[in-house]
Parts: C-alpha cells; structure tokens; sequence
C-alpha cells in the first residue's frame, strides 16, 4: 500500500505541470521564504504582458485533492472560476467566506476551484513547501480551513500556471468552457465584481468590464485578517511583515483594537482610527509651533 501511494505521489509530481508558448522558466525565487517589499510591490499591478480578458488561459494539467484532474483541455461545459490563494494569505483569508457564499449561489452553473500557490507569508509554522507532498498537504488544509465544498487543485513547486498568470496572491479568473478569460479579478474577496461578472455570464450577457478595479477595500478587509494569519504562520510572519510594509504592521495591530467588529471592517476602522490620531498631532502641532 505504501509502495502504491508513493507511486501515485511521484506520477502527481509528473504530472503537475504546464506547456505554455509564454517563457516560464524555473526561478527559485518563486519559493522566497522571507516576505520582502519588492513583492508587496509586485502584488500591487498585473503587468501588461499577462494574461487578461480576451486571451486563453496557458495549458494546464494539476491534480486535484481527494483524485482527478484540472486540466485546460477538458474545464468542463461550463464557466469557471479559478482562484489562486495559500494559508498564509490575509486576502485569501478574507476571500473565502465570499467564494462559499458565491459557490451557494452559482456552484450549479459554474464549476469552482481554488488553486493552491506558494506561501504569501510563510513562517516557522507554515513554511514555504519544499517537496510536491508537502506542497499537497497544504492544499487539503486549504480546503478544509475555509469549508469549500468545491474543487482544490495543486500547483507544481515552481507556480508554472501562477507564474503563467502573474503571480498574485489571490487572483480570480472567469474562464470560459473553451478556456478563454472573461475576467480577472485582482483580488478573490471582491464579492462585487465578481458576482456581477459571473451572473452576466450565466445569464448570457456580456461582461461590460473585463477586469475588476478594485484595490482599496479588499486590501483593507485583508488587514482585519491579518493577525490571524500571524497567529497560524508564526512570529517570523509578523516579522517579515513589519520589515517589508510597516503601514501594514502598524494596521494590523490597531485592527486588534475592534474585536467587537467583523474582520472585514477592522482594518478600515484602524485606518480611520489612526488618520484620525495623524491629524490630530498635525493640528496640535499646527497650533503648539
């Protein structure tokens, strides 16, 4: 039984892979293990040379949790969303009630699945996978963690379909049967624009705006989930954090001034909170000097 499962293993490993015409390349830094500012800033814009609304997605060929596979040449006869996330990801954490939500509502239309990717914030506690098995065993608490009742599919170590797509760490495609995007979300918790973008599709419509703009309020709602990815990736995660993108640490720990709110809206009223205190000492010392 063992010599079997290993077996199955290692043909997952084969077989977790892409051919694409676009240069994807290994690159070890895909597997960083320390969080750092150039990829906060990566995080921030798609370049233009990635894929978007109008092109088909790169080929594909992932295994997915519990058997089967998640391939670009056969999605299915219906649309589906493709979302990318980790464990350790403050936006996935803050995009998986809304994937459920929106599963509950177009999961018999649509067919979902989430993506496992690297580590956003790996830690002492959850580190960056270094072995495929490993890298699996993150995608199943994955699932379990948020509940989904749908599909979760692994990447290869290098992220070649991540990587394919720009690496963000929870972006959301709409795909088409045929595997073309119809629309890119940057970030999975945009319950607005992606539930627009979808019903369109469904009912047959097209989609007015083939990417979602925005940028603000799901970075803000990551912020109230923050601390907990702390709490579950280890100390280093605050660390790395607090080195990389300050503003986000010192958001973070005012967001655990409002326990009494959802996390959605933590890191928006820690934001007030302290523009409120800025403003404050500006006046004061408008007035003081």
């Amino acid at each position: 039984m063992f010599l079997v499962s290993m077996a199955q293993e290692n043909e997952e490993v084969a077989q977790a892979s892409l051919v694409t015409s676009r240069n994807c390349s290994s690159d070890e830094r895909y597997q960083y293990d320390t969080f750092t500012t150039g990829l906060i800033l990566q995080d921030m814009a798609f370049k233009r040379s990635d894929p978007g609304p109008g092109d088909m997605v790169p080929a594909f060929d992932l295994p997915i949790i519990g058997g089967g596979r998640f391939r670009s040449v056969e999605l299915g006869s219906t649309p589906v969303l493709m979302v990318f996330g980790s464990l350790t990801c403050p936006v996935t954490e803050s995009s998986g009630p809304v994937l459920n939500k929106l599963y509950k509502s177009f999961g018999d239309h649509v067919r979902f699945v989430v993506v496992n990717t690297r580590e956003a914030h790996p830690g002492e506690l959850i580190p960056q996978p270094k072995t495929f098995p490993e890298k699996k065993r993150h995608a199943e608490r994955l699932k379990k963690h948020h509940g989904f009742h749908f599909e979760a599919a692994v990447d290869d170590l290098d992220g070649t379909l991540h990587r394919a797509l720009g690496p963000k760490p929870n972006s959301a495609y709409l795909l088409s049967p045929e595997g073309r995007i119809l629309f890119r979300a940057h970030w999975a918790n945009d319950a607005g624009g992606l539930k627009r973008a979808i019903a369109r599709v469904i009912a047959g419509r097209a989609i007015v705006k083939g990417k979602s703009s925005a940028m603000l309020w799901p970075l803000l709602k990551a912020i109230g989930h923050l601390p907990g990815v702390i709490r579950s990736g280890g100390r280093k995660v605050a660390h790395d954090v607090w080195r990389a993108v300050p503003p986000f640490g010192v958001m973070a720990g005012a967001s655990k001034l409002f326990p009494f709110l959802p996390k959605d809206y933590r890191g928006a009223a820690a934001t007030l909170l302290l523009g409120g205190l800025a403003a404050g000492t500006v006046g004061y010392l408008a007035t003081a000097f």
